[in-house]
């Protein structure tokens, strides 16, 4: 993860970007919010993901949301692949 997504944040959460063919029309006109994130937490037993999509420019705004069924499938998609990747089964 430190090396495709930077180090992590507060405690080992990572921010990953929502690609931006997956933003809802929402998101898509809230230019000064993106880019947008799901937060990944990992730690040494486990990994949690949110499904909240957020940005790091606002606190709370109406863009900011519970990630839709593209962008859910997308973060799990994501989560299997880095898994797989780095041949960590579960």
């Amino acid at each position: 993860m430190d090396e495709n997504h930077g180090p992590a944040q507060m405690g080992g959460i990572y921010w990953i970007p929502v690609n931006e063919e997956l933003l809802t029309p929402i998101q898509k006109e809230h230019t000064d919010c993106q880019p947008y994130y799901f937060a990944l937490e990992l730690d040494y037993t486990t990994l949690s993901a949110e499904f909240l999509v957020r940005t790091l420019s606002q606190v709370k705004c109406t863009c900011m949301g519970y990630a839709d069924k593209r962008q859910r499938e997308w973060m799990m998609d994501f989560v299997d692949a880095t898994l797989e990747r780095l041949g960590i089964s579960i």
